[in-house]
């Protein structure tokens, strides 16, 4: 069977997924480049693949089409998987990284950010709230964009001169139409703002995540953290902690705006902003697939499959957080309610378990209640047919989210 040909630009990514679903729990699919992986669409075995040490994320020791040399500098996805940082280390290497930066996002640093999350969120409701009678605005770029981004800034340091040139290296981190050329020059360019940062922090420590590496890799020399696994690391945090974020406030609030009945019992305090939190992190994954990881020797899977050594996979997260056995027939809808709806993989599972989920969560229910409090007429200004998916398989959002915030 020919494997499914991701379609690189993500413009229909739950059609697509359903249709890799329909082919077994794991099933061929092709990256971007020709570039062959395995897609897990089934959430039990994706769940057990993410927590198998036989799994790794290090192409170096693991990819044999890397080792081999077939991915190349012309390969888009190569900044996904060439990054020295937690997101391709394995085992004792991961193990290393982790433990310097888990301390950043502990569950009690995270909730002395909330007074600081609430006065961004009022701040940038404030100017929506300027915006004149009948005039529409576009809730990602003026509310679920700069929350996480203003956020994960302020927590790493970054100087306001340095913060618009990396924020639009983030979004061509997780664009798919770039061509291999345009990811490098991307890849490079954000490597070189981020080690700007790191000299600026040198110069100017603060109390803040990138002075706390620095203070690491500077004086405790059993860290062993590289330069280059320190600006790799910041990079990732920044990518990482700011695109899923935007997409999952980007989500839940098309989510709302098309389901009335559920925004009413949201604002009749029938149903928890936590629950509505939940549902949407299953039912529109963030990133709705990640790449990559790579089979350390061959793993035979439920159902008759076999996942060679040395190849890739593609844990499917979009796939996986709509898997009917687990939610149902009517697992494509759109129901706070929903008993599994905390079942999902939208933070992946196991050793790379998304060390910044308990930060998204408590942006989300900060900012999405003061959203919905102070516009409670709220509407969009388009048909929800005509909101266009930003150009990536990876990120799962919206271009613009354009509403009028007041009626009629």
């Amino acid at each position: 069977m020919e494997p499914i040909v991701l379609d690189p630009t993500g413009a229909d990514i739950q059609g697509e997924s359903a249709r890799i679903q329909q082919r077994g729990p794991v099933t061929l699919v092709e990256l971007p480049g020709g570039v062959p992986a395995w897609s897990v669409t089934d959430q039990a075995v994706l769940r057990s693949l993410l927590a198998d040490p036989r799994v790794s994320k290090d192409p170096r020791q693991h990819w044999m089409s890397f080792i081999n040399g077939e991915i190349t500098e012309a390969w888009p996805l190569l900044p996904w998987v060439a990054v020295d940082n937690m997101f391709t280390a394995y085992g004792a290497d991961h193990r290393r990284l982790r433990r310097l930066v888990s301390p950043a996002f502990s569950h009690r640093r995270s909730t002395a950010l909330r007074p600081r999350i609430a006065e961004i969120t009022e701040s940038l409701l404030d100017a929506l709230a300027a915006t004149p009678a009948g005039e529409p605005v576009d809730l990602r770029t003026g509310f679920a964009y700069p929350v996480p981004i203003r956020v994960i800034t302020e927590l790493l340091g970054v100087p306001e001169e340095l913060g618009p040139a990396l924020h639009k290296c983030v979004d061509g981190f997780f664009d798919g139409s770039f061509t291999a050329e345009q990811a490098q020059a991307n890849y490079l360019e954000m490597y070189r703002l981020v080690s700007e940062l790191v000299a600026f922090r040198r110069r100017h420590p603060g109390d803040d995540v990138t002075s706390v590496l620095i203070a690491t890799r500077d004086e405790d020399h059993d860290s062993t953290l590289s330069e280059k696994e320190l600006v790799d690391t910041l990079m990732l945090v920044i990518n990482a902690g700011h695109e899923t974020t935007v997409n999952l406030l980007d989500q839940a609030i098309v989510a709302l705006l098309t389901h009335p009945e559920q925004r009413a019992a949201v604002a009749a305090g029938e149903v928890s902003w936590a629950d509505v939190v939940e549902e949407t992190l299953r039912f529109q994954a963030p990133v709705a697939h990640l790449p990559l990881r790579y089979a350390v020797e061959d793993i035979d899977v439920a159902g008759g499959y076999r996942i060679g050594k040395g190849e890739a996979i593609l844990a499917s997260y979009a796939g996986a957080s709509r898997d009917p056995k687990v939610h149902g027939a009517d697992t494509a809808e759109f129901d706070p309610t929903r008993a599994t709806r905390e079942q999902h993989l939208a933070f992946g599972h196991g050793a790379h378990h998304c060390i910044g989920a308990s930060l998204a969560r408590l942006e989300a229910a900060v900012a999405l209640p003061a959203l919905f409090d102070r516009f409670p007429e709220m509407r969009l200004a388009t048909s929800p047919d005509e909101l266009a998916p930003v150009q990536s398989f990876i990120s799962n959002g919206h271009t613009g989210i354009p509403v009028y915030l007041h009626a009629h």
